[in-house]
């Protein structure tokens, strides 16, 4: 398995890993369609923040985005794994990433925002309950806030 960066023609693609690994959680159409905004990864992403795909020779097994803010937190805003490829490690590979770049980068600590089905994992690879937040995709939904002291 290898970690690289994605290329810009490969966003579609990427975004629609994102939302089928989404839909793992049993969502009905109606809401992976109002997730549909927030998981697709733009130009402007690839700019701002930092995007990298786990790939092996079976082809693209996941996606990992991370931010950055001027206060010393970064913001694991996507961590996804191909739906058949879940099991195999990957998403414990990219959050290991994401946690050794977010402190390489001087980040104190790494802020996510679950699924709810998701802050299971999280918390399993050290990240801590820290409240709620509000969904970007839906309002008056509450996700589980979570962070890993770096």
């Amino acid at each position: 398995m290898i970690l690289r960066p994605p290329r810009l023609d490969e966003l579609p693609y990427l975004s629609d890993l994102c939302l089928r690994s989404k839909a793992v959680w049993d969502y009905d159409e109606a809401m992976l369609d109002a997730f549909k905004d927030e998981l697709t990864l733009t130009e402007d992403d690839l700019e701002s923040d930092v995007i990298i795909v786990a790939e092996d020779l079976r082809g693209v097994a996941g996606v990992a985005q991370l931010s950055f803010d001027e206060t010393g937190s970064s913001y694991l805003d996507k961590l996804f794994v191909e739906p058949v490829r879940l099991g195999e490690g990957t998403g414990k590979m990219l959050y290991v990433w994401a946690c050794r770049y977010a402190q390489g980068s001087g980040a104190k600590e790494m802020v996510i925002e679950a699924d709810p089905d998701a802050a299971p994992f999280y918390v399993h690879m050290g990240a801590e309950p820290a409240g709620e937040a509000e969904s970007g995709s839906i309002p008056e939904r509450s996700l589980p806030r979570l962070v890993h002291k770096l």
